[in-house]
C-alpha cells in the first residue's frame, strides 16, 4: 500500500513539472490602482491553489484540535470514573473510647439491651412452668 501512495505522488510531481514546462510563460495580473504584474502561469496556478487551500487547511487543523481537546477530556472524565469504581467504599470512622482521668485508660461502654430494638429478648421473665 505504501508503495501505492509513493507511486501517485510521483505521477502527480510529474504531472506538475510537466505543466510547468509546457506553460513557462508571463502572464499579465491587473491588481489595484491601475498596476500590472506579470507573473508566470504556474507560480500563479500555485498562489491560486493555495489562497484556495489555506482556508480550508485552518478549518481542518481547528477541527482536529477541537476533537482532540474534547477526547482528551473524556479520557480523564473516564479515568475518574474507574478509579472511583475501582477503589473500595472507606468503612466508617469508629469514634475513639473516652479515655477513664484517673488512669488514661479506655473505659468500656456497656449498655444494657433495648428489649424494643431486640424483639427476641424477652420483656418479662419467663415464669417457671414446672409441675
Amino acid at each position: 500500500m505504501q508503495f501505492l501512495r509513493t507511486l501517485m505522488w510521483v505521477l502527480v510531481a510529474g504531472l506538475v513539472v510537466a505543466f510547468s514546462f509546457n506553460n513557462w510563460v508571463n502572464v499579465p495580473v491587473r491588481l489595484w490602482g491601475g498596476l500590472i504584474a506579470d507573473i508566470n502561469l504556474p507560480l500563479l496556478l500555485a498562489i491560486a491553489f493555495a489562497l484556495g487551500f489555506l482556508p480550508i487547511l485552518l478549518y481542518h487543523m481547528a477541527t482536529g484540535w477541537r476533537l482532540r481537546s474534547r477526547l482528551t477530556q473524556t479520557e480523564r472524565t473516564l479515568a475518574e470514573l474507574r478509579q472511583l469504581h475501582a477503589t473500595p467504599a472507606e468503612p466508617p470512622a469508629i469514634p475513639p473510647l473516652p479515655l477513664d482521668p484517673a488512669t488514661s485508660i479506655p473505659t468500656t461502654v456497656t449498655a444494657e439491651p433495648d428489649p424494643v430494638a431486640h424483639p427476641t429478648l424477652p420483656l418479662e421473665p419467663a415464669a417457671d412452668k414446672r409441675p
